[in-house]
């Protein structure tokens, strides 16, 4: 008899002659013994758990393959995560205030919200975008938005990371020239956009033509920026929102990495050789209340991309196969009763995102359910994070829960799952087919359904909602955006597009169009056009124009 199998014996014993009599006289509490994704959890867990487990194939080591103990040799030994605070609202000149406030105050990165008319693809002025400009976001319609926006805050030294889709072609290309009049080298320009049109398709739902053609335009900036903005990740393929709109984390693991499965597939079917770009990929995902859980999905996804990249893909670099990862906590998670229990929420979210391993992390400010942050919301949740940084030791070794019984089974147990849907995935002919039939988009309205279902019933407690309510709460102050700040910026872009250069607008336009008929790569072209105050609506215009619009199939 082997030690597992002894060990395994003695747990059954224990089991027999001392948990169950105990249980029989003293009831354990009537709550779902399982986790957030609906995976049983056991009462103790013992190396028999874990079957033959073989260290070097299920964990290694930091820095190494398969990269679940982390994707750097040091991890925070060598360099704390970034802590990026969202930041965006009213006009470009309020969130350059808030990000330099920020930077003050000891962020160490930069991260920028677009209000919806940017992330559609209208300007400020477009009748469309009436009432929501500057509101949940930053109002950026033209290159001098962008200068304001960035004004005083040297590109070279300070990575961004933006929040954009759709549309983010038009904020790189106008990013890059912004670099371009600060005198920065486009070698030293760092940052990360979102341009993860797949999931928007999945979840999100913000989007300008269909999948096929939003993909050749993400892959059109993997390979420029390749080439051109090597410091640069020119896509973060984001699980963050397919997690907000409901899906489980095994849901979130998957179909993430089923998404960034696509954009491999799709730069290497353009001819690129994934050791060339594979480096600068990067993800996101979200940091839901499931503590355990939460680490555990970090490093099965690490584990998960590392075999993809090496084995379906032949990546032969170590930075081709690891999986970085920006994290932010759960919003969906935040309450807008008794808000400051949010506070709790995302510090534990948080440390969460620290133990799984993650290279940068966004904390959610307690007010975030009824406007966007207050300057005073937005410093508690930056010192969330800077006291997990400094006064915690968390940070001192590397995976520190890494050998736990628990921890490692629900790592196995939350890759399978993952694996599962991948394969599924590849039956239907790839993620871009799949989201064609609907196929995540109803697993993910399932799992919401089912989700809200069980905490209407009582059966999965929201503190402060339903559970410990309080029946008169005092409201609490929180950020207004005033509505002269739409009427500024709708006569700005009207003065702007007034004083340009008519025809050099036109020109430029008419290259953009060719280009998206002839299949050039689309950056450069960009890039000179809003040089000449080609706005993003009118790029989007041509989007429109030349690629359709996308329309959503009906799921039942």
């Amino acid at each position: 008899m082997d030690e597992r199998e002894r060990i395994e014996r003695e747990r059954e014993r224990w089991e027999v002659e001392t948990y169950h009599p105990f249980v029989t006289g003293s009831p354990e509490r009537p709550v779902r013994y399982e986790s957030l994704s609906g995976i049983p959890i056991k009462p103790l867990y013992t190396p028999a758990d874990l079957g033959a487990f073989d260290y070097a194939q299920k964990l290694g080591f930091p820095g190494e393959y398969p990269f679940t103990r982390g994707v750097y040799p040091t991890m925070y030994r060598g360099r704390l995560w970034t802590m990026r605070m969202f930041a965006g609202f009213g006009r470009p000149e309020d969130t350059n205030g808030r990000f330099k406030y920020l930077l003050e105050q000891g962020q160490t990165g930069l991260s920028t919200a677009f209000d919806m008319p940017a992330l559609m693809g209208y300007d400020a002025d477009h009748p469309r975008a009436r009432g929501e400009v500057g509101k949940e976001g930053v109002s950026v319609s033209t290159l001098a938005d962008m200068e304001t926006l960035f004004d005083g805050i040297p590109l070279g030294d300070v990575t961004t990371s933006m929040t954009i889709n759709c549309t983010a072609s038009v904020a790189l290309a106008m990013y890059l020239a912004v670099a371009d009049k600060q005198g920065v080298g486009w070698d030293r320009v760092g940052g990360t956009m979102q341009n993860d049109m797949l999931k928007e398709f999945i979840a999100q739902k913000e989007w300008i033509c269909p999948p096929s053609p939003a993909v050749r335009i993400v892959v059109d900036m993997i390979e420029f920026t390749s080439r051109h903005v090597p410091k640069f990740n020119p896509v973060s393929i984001s699980g963050y929102h397919i997690r907000e709109a409901g899906s489980t984390a095994i849901q979130e693991l998957a179909f993430t990495l089923a998404d960034g499965i696509g954009y491999v597939q799709a730069a290497v079917n353009r001819g690129l050789d994934v050791d060339t770009f594979a480096p600068r990929l990067s993800f996101f995902f979200d940091i839901h209340n499931d503590f355990f859980e939460e680490i555990a999905k970090l490093r099965a996804a690490r584990r998960v991309w590392a075999t993809v990249m090496r084995e379906r893909f032949g990546a032969t670099r170590g930075e081709s196969m690891r999986l970085r990862t920006h994290t932010q906590t759960a919003g969906v998670s935040a309450t807008a009763q008794q808000p400051l229990n949010n506070i709790a929420r995302v510090t534990l979210q948080a440390l969460a995102a620290v133990l799984g391993g993650a290279q940068s992390l966004h904390t959610n400010s307690y007010d975030e359910t009824w406007a966007l942050p207050t300057e005073e919301a937005v410093t508690v949740a930056l010192r969330t994070q800077q006291t997990i940084a400094e006064e915690t030791g968390v940070p001192l070794t590397i995976d520190p829960l890494g050998g736990s019984y628990y921890l490692e089974t629900l790592t196995d147990q939350m890759e399978q799952a993952a694996w599962t849907y991948i394969r599924k995935i590849d039956e239907l002919g790839g993620i871009v087919r799949a989201i064609d039939l609907g196929y995540p988009q109803k697993e993910i309205a399932d799992a919401a359904y089912r989700s809200q279902l069980m905490e209407d019933r009582g059966e999965k407690t929201v503190v402060g909602v339903n559970k410990y309510v309080m029946a008169n709460e005092k409201p609490i102050a929180y950020l207004k955006i005033d509505e002269t700040v739409e009427l500024e910026q709708i006569e700005k872009v009207k003065r702007l597009k007034a004083s340009r250069d008519a025809s050099k607008v036109e020109r430029r336009l008419k290259q953009l169009a060719e280009a998206c008929r002839n299949g050039q790569n689309l950056m450069p072209v960009l890039i000179d056009a809003v040089k000449d105050y080609v706005s993003l609506g009118e790029i989007s215009d041509v989007y429109r124009q030349m690629f359709g619009l996308y329309r959503e199939p009906i799921i039942f």
